[in-house]
């Protein structure tokens, strides 16, 4: 038998260094959290190998920590009570000298005796002999000791949902290749692993693997929501809001821009609430002066509803907002304004294409407070994937209106249609298919979202 133990940052990256040393057929018989990670102890033996195998360092670790758990519930309940004899903290000292003091060793008897007295918290009243006073265990110990196995109970559940990943991904990959074919596919895409499940549910029946990714696609062009209209056709007031850094105000020098171009400068208005980064407004100042519009800024002298009073006359006024942290007391304020507004403003969300999902989906439920109408993806030509950003929008029924791939003011800058995002996202994608160990991640992952749901 060959055992060795493998460091990583986390528990999918010591699985793979375990597969990749020791082969599928390596059994886990030990894990724990270190500084910068987890540290796995693998074993594998040179038995003829087995088409699924077996993991009792796995079961034999999660049985000892329930066990553990029990006891550790067990203990809290009691108070640390002893059933008999003294009443001590056991990690003070070993059950030989305590059975010695029950074998009536006076040495043993009198350390324990002192011991008590000088853990027992002083009482007004006379101290009875009979029963002994009881030492509760330290608040703290007990926290570390709890806080210990929740994280030995985390990395379990990582390693088991990395090797469940593992072997479901095989048995699709095996037992059905047309499956993990679109699976592929789709993650390559990089569309969430939820909505990939459902898509691939639609053309279960289809025998064909061209025909049904045909199918899949359109679906998806017909299931992402987008804004028909052009909104600066129809006027009124629009912001944009959105993270630090996402191109709210390059965004809304292409709308102006754009608009101007049609339309004359003289039915256009910029506004502008970012009064927190060095030079935000003289920027939006240089870009009014190009177009030759009116720029205003809101700031303690003049208010959103005075400055929108005073472009009321406008068919268009564009608004730009300061990108801030979600906690900053200054975005909770610039949202309830924007709220309060109500139908009177479309709210559109800025989201960068080079973003992950899950920051994505973070500045969702930030912004979301004001009353979105709609978002505006930017940084499309920076980016490697457009299914992060077109799966939230889907999930979350957000429509999607324009399309930014630039820096060019007007020009690099798009109204939203279903298939062109579509087509958009398969051909960033390119031709490389994600290999196993990513396919066994993401149903990792969805392991994990059903537990977490």
């Amino acid at each position: 038998m060959k055992v060795k133990r493998f460091f990583a940052a986390d528990m999918r990256q010591a699985m793979k260094l375990v597969r990749d040393e020791l082969g599928a057929d390596a059994s886990i018989i030990a894990n724990r959290r270190v500084v910068g990670g987890v540290e796995l102890t693998a074993a594998v033996d040179y038995e003829a190998p087995r088409l699924t195998p077996p993991t009792p360092g796995l079961s034999q670790e999660l049985k000892k920590t329930q066990e553990r758990i029990v006891t550790a519930r067990a203990q809290l309940e009691a108070g640390e009570r002893a059933s008999s004899g003294p009443s001590v903290n056991r990690q003070l000292f070993g059950e030989t000298l305590r059975q010695a003091a029950q074998d009536g060793s006076p040495e043993a008897q009198d350390f324990l005796d002192r011991l008590n007295n000088e853990m027992a918290q002083p009482a007004s009243a006379k101290i009875k002999p009979e029963p002994a006073p009881r030492v509760a265990e330290p608040e703290a110990e007990s926290g570390s000791g709890l806080s210990a196995m929740r994280a030995e109970i985390a990395g379990l559940r990582e390693m088991l949902e990395a090797q469940l990943g593992n072997m479901a991904w095989g048995q699709i990959n095996q037992q059905q290749p047309r499956q993990a074919s679109l699976w592929r596919r789709l993650t390559q895409l990089g569309l969430p692993a939820e909505l990939s499940q459902k898509l691939l549910r639609l053309v279960a029946d289809e025998p064909n693997t061209r025909q049904a990714w045909r199918m899949l696609l359109a679906h998806l062009s017909h299931s992402i929501p987008v804004i028909r209209d052009e909104l600066i056709e129809e006027g009124g007031v629009i912001a944009l809001v959105g993270p630090t850094g996402s191109g709210k105000t390059t965004t809304l020098g292409k709308l102006a821009a754009r608009y101007v171009l049609k339309h004359g400068s003289q039915h256009v208005a910029l506004v502008t609430m970012d009064t927190y980064r060095i030079g935000a407004h003289e920027q939006l100042r240089t870009l009014g002066r190009i177009l030759n519009v009116p720029v205003r800024v809101v700031d303690e002298q003049n208010g959103l509803a005075d400055v929108l009073k005073e472009f009321s006359g406008k068919r268009l006024v564009l608004l730009d907002t300061a990108g801030l942290q979600a906690q900053d007391p200054h975005l909770q304020g610039q949202l309830s304004q924007l709220a309060a507004l109500g139908t009177n403003v479309s709210k559109l969300l800025v989201l960068a294409a080079t973003s992950q999902y899950q920051v994505l989906k973070a500045a969702y439920h930030t912004y979301k407070v004001c009353g979105l109408d709609g978002c505006v993806i930017t940084k499309v030509d920076e980016s490697a994937t457009l299914g992060e950003v077109l799966g939230l929008a889907m999930q979350q029924g957000l429509p999607v209106a324009y399309l930014a791939d630039g820096q060019r003011i007007p020009d690099d800058i798009s109204r939203a249609v279903g298939h062109q995002l579509v087509s958009r996202a398969v051909s960033l994608a390119g031709n490389e298919s994600p290999p196993d160990q990513a396919m066994a991640d993401v149903f990792a992952g969805i392991l994990h979202n059903q537990r977490a749901g």
